[in-house]
């Protein structure tokens, strides 16, 4: 697991010297993605810097360090993430090529090999892993960049102004001289709908999230603000459910998330793995010890609060399957402590709350291992999130009379002025039995307006309407969930779960994940999104995702025979914190000043005075509008930290 930085200049306008401090600088900003070493490379005749940050997993000896280059000299590649289907690469290499020397023993030099032998696509085709890396091709003159299948790796690229840059976080690609911090409005519109910045959109202006699956490739001798040419090396499958029998189903899920998670536990480092006890992370261990002949390390955190606290669960799954388990009980002041590190943790505006515990998680397991593997992504695949049980309980009566009356009336709500609002939250209050502030009646009233089915989830997944933005804001198309349509969907279920995998994981997710383990130098490997697994996913039917109102049935059965059920079967809980009581007591001050800050550009961008309405509602212990306004307050963090324009 490392950290990827470089820059095209297409002035060539630096000596060596100046490029490779340049870059060199910019990496420095990744320092925490790796801190066992530092590397750079330049080709000043091409305008050409790459720069890197290592932490040291596999081969962790100086034949391991980047950029590296092929044996043939005409591929240079740095390269973040792991590959862990490289031993079988290299057999195969070495099968092709009779006697070919190796340097060392890294699935670095293996991709380096591997794309001198199949070339560039090719070299992405046969890869399992999880990945961002950057090629330049020193013959034909040509840069290329690619990311992973399901997104667990980042990579940002973009032109600015005569340059082209690209890394694994935006901290590196602001180092650079020509770097212009400008706020890109419709990442900002999406940003407050949803909490985070859907690919290929990043915060800023010019610069962008390469999607998933993809790759892109650019030449020395383009012209500043060319297109990089785009293509997808994997695509996501949609669902199309086959006929399975379950017993079946179920030996080949257990067959692929085993092998799956055998792969990815090759590391010259020690390893151990995250532990909720809930479904997903108690298959990831189960599977693991099954596969060890030593107890498995694993790691879960606790809170003082029993609504959140599911430590003790995890102990009881740890006994069983027989890891050494370490938990650790963090006080709120332990978690207070982290908000002011996320601005600058994420880079983008981001407002997941559970950013914090899976930080905390991660201090904690990296005092013990270097790699973890996690459970994440068992949601998605397998039909486990309650809002697509909810969906479809709200969907079901959308298209009766009754909504023919409800239409006109919501918009007849939303027509209304503010100062008419009161009377209309007096009747509101008494119908429901309990105040109701003006921010949760317009809520309201856009729900009711809602039609079809993809608006419906649309709905269910924003926080904030557009109505929030003081300039109109821009098509959201380009982004995966405007783009799809769950109205085309053949079963919505199974649309819901593809949906997520498309748009939620990658970039809320993962993101998640990506930042707050690698803030503290851990890598951390997710079984489930093996693409093989994802494909086999893609064909179940829904019949074996759920059953009733219970969803990862499939799942379940796998995860019976290394857990018993009654250790696990209990109502979802999530990884929050109580974020909303934090608004009313020791983040209020913190909260409310930043609300009131006016010396950043959001206020400008976004209506402000609706928030602090939804503020004052929330302080009065009404409604709860702590995750919508936990968008804000991070919005606004982050742009004191990073002073946009």
């Amino acid at each position: 697991m490392c950290g990827i930085v470089g820059f095209l200049d297409t002035k060539r306008m630096a000596g060596p010297s100046e490029a490779a401090d340049l870059v060199r600088r910019m990496a420095l900003a990744l320092a925490h993605r790796g801190p066992d070493g530092d590397g750079v490379w330049v080709d000043t005749e091409c305008g050409v810097a790459f720069g890197h940050r290592r932490l040291a997993i596999i081969d962790t000896t100086a034949t391991g360090s980047q950029p590296m280059a092929s044996s043939d000299g005409r591929w240079i590649i740095s390269f973040n993430g792991e590959i862990y289907n490289y031993l079988e690469t290299r057999r195969r290499l070495s099968d092709k090529v009779p006697g070919r020397q190796w340097r060392g023993s890294s699935d670095t030099e293996v991709l380096a090999e591997a794309t001198s032998d199949l070339g560039f696509e090719g070299m992405l085709k046969q890869t399992n892993g999880m990945f961002a890396l950057a090629v330049w091709d020193r013959r034909d003159r040509v840069l290329y960049l690619a990311r992973d299948r399901m997104g667990e790796k980042p990579v940002y690229y973009g032109w600015q102004g005569s340059t082209f840059l690209f890394g694994s976080e935006l901290k590196a690609l602001v180092v650079h001289p020509n770097f212009e911090r400008r706020i890109e409005p419709s990442a900002l519109s999406l940003y407050v709908a949803h909490g985070y910045v859907p690919h290929p959109l990043s915060i800023y202006r010019g610069i962008w999230q390469l999607e998933p699956g993809h790759y892109v490739k650019i030449r020395a001798d383009d012209l500043p603000g060319t297109k990089p040419e785009k293509r997808p090396y994997w695509v996501l499958p949609r669902p199309a459910p086959e006929a399975m029998d379950e017993v079946q189903a179920i030996e080949t899920l257990n067959s692929l998330l085993r092998d799956a998670v055998k792969l990815r536990m090759r590391a010259d480092v020690p390893m151990g793995a995250f532990l909720s006890g809930g479904i997903d992370s108690s298959t990831v261990v189960g599977m693991m010890q099954a596969q060890s002949s030593d107890p498995v390390r694993s790691y879960s955190i606790g809170f003082e609060d029993d609504v959140y606290d599911e430590s003790r669960y995890a102990r009881e799954v740890a006994r069983h399957i027989g890891t050494v388990h370490t938990d650790i009980h963090v006080t709120a002041q332990d978690a207070l402590n982290v908000v002011p590190m996320l601005p600058a943790m994420f880079d983008e505006p981001f407002a997941d709350s559970s950013q914090i515990p899976t930080y905390l998680l991660s201090k904690l397991t990296r005092q013990h291992v270097t790699v973890s593997l996690s459970g994440d992504g068992g949601d998605e695949l397998f039909g486990g999130y309650g809002r697509y049980f909810e969906f479809e309980r709200r969907s079901a009566g959308r298209n009766s009379v009754i909504n023919m009356v409800k239409v006109p009336f919501a918009a007849a709500l939303l027509s209304l002025p503010m100062d008419a609002m009161p009377v209309v939250c007096w009747a509101a209050s008494l119908a429901r039995g309990h105040a109701i502030g003006p921010v949760k009646v317009r809520q309201a009233a856009i729900s009711l307006a809602i039609k079809g089915k993809h608006g419906l989830y649309l709905y269910m997944m924003q926080l904030w309407p557009d109505a929030m933005m003081r300039r109109p804001p821009l098509p959201a198309e380009p982004t995966f969930l405007y783009r799809e349509n769950l109205d085309r969907a053949t079963d919505p279920f199974l649309g819901m779960t593809y949906l997520d995998m498309g748009s939620y994981l990658p970039d809320d997710i993962l993101v998640k994940v990506d930042r707050a383990s690698m803030a503290v130098s851990l890598e951390s490997r997710v079984p489930m999104l093996d693409h093989r697994v994802v494909e086999f996913s893609s064909r179940i039917p829904v019949a074996l995702k759920r059953r009733g109102t219970t969803g990862k049935w499939l799942l379940r059965r796998v995860l019976d025979r290394y857990v018993p059920s009654d250790l696990v079967d209990r109502p979802k809980q999530g990884f929050g914190i109580p974020i909303k009581e934090w608004m009313r007591g020791p983040l209020k001050e913190w909260c409310a000043e930043l609300l009131n800050d006016n010396s950043t550009i959001i206020g400008s961008l976004i209506d402000l005075p609706t928030a602090r309405m939804a503020w004052r509602e929330h302080q009065e212990e009404g409604d709860d509008h702590s995750y919508r306004l936990w968008v804000i307050i991070m919005l606004l963090a982050w742009a004191r930290t990073w002073r946009p324009i």
